[in-house]
């Protein structure tokens, strides 16, 4: 019988996610792990089995902790369909303002996976093609909600509203990675949601 695990799993993860959001897969070496994990290489790799296996556990973990939070925006009541995007706009421009302000700039974890490893690791493209499904369909909902109470031009399709407003997050995330500050990213979420108006 094995000895009982003597680490919070879930910690690690989350301490795993921070060092692979930080450097990305191809960045961040085993010790790189070990040291922000505090776990020995052979606590990490029983646990773990590979790189690519914790890497993947870490990035679906983001993607989980951020979709409910653009979920928990996106479904807010009483507001109307384009309050609730401009929300979520709002958050991106806030947590993009404060990763500056603390010097951990990384920009968006799925962003960065997806120009990097992503394209040539078909496991880990398939945890980044599931979030931006779901992604998809919160924002499609709200846009649907909006046409219906007019916050949101009705004459235009909501899968593309939705695809343009994952892009616009997308890319306020690489403009902030890029230098742009508050101003700036205010600048282009406010021009973003002005796209949507009818």
């Amino acid at each position: 019988m094995g000895r009982p695990r003597q680490f919070d799993e879930e910690r690690v993860i989350q301490r795993a996610c921070r060092e692979f959001w930080a450097k990305g897969f191809d960045g961040t070496s085993t010790a790189d792990l070990c040291q922000a994990t505090g776990l020995t290489r052979s606590s990490l790799y029983n646990t773990f089995h590979s790189k690519e296996h914790l890497f993947r556990r870490a990035l679906s973990h983001y993607v989980n902790t951020m979709t409910a939070r653009q979920g928990t925006v996106l479904d807010a009541s009483g507001s109307s369909g384009l309050e609730r995007i401009r929300s979520l706009l709002t958050v991106i421009v806030d947590d993009e303002t404060a990763n500056q302000e603390s010097g951990h700039g990384s920009g968006c974890f799925t962003v960065n996976t997806i120009t990097t490893i992503a394209s040539r690791n078909p496991d880990i493209a398939r945890v980044v093609e599931a979030d931006l499904h779901r992604r998809l369909s919160s924002l499609r909902l709200a846009i649907m909600d909006g046409q219906l109470d007019g916050s949101i031009a009705a004459d235009r399709d909501p899968g593309d509203l939705a695809w343009y407003v994952t892009s616009l997050v997308y890319g306020m995330r690489v403009a902030a990675q890029s230098g742009a500050g508050r101003t700036a990213l205010e600048g282009i979420a406010s021009t973003g949601i002005e796209a949507l108006t009818p």
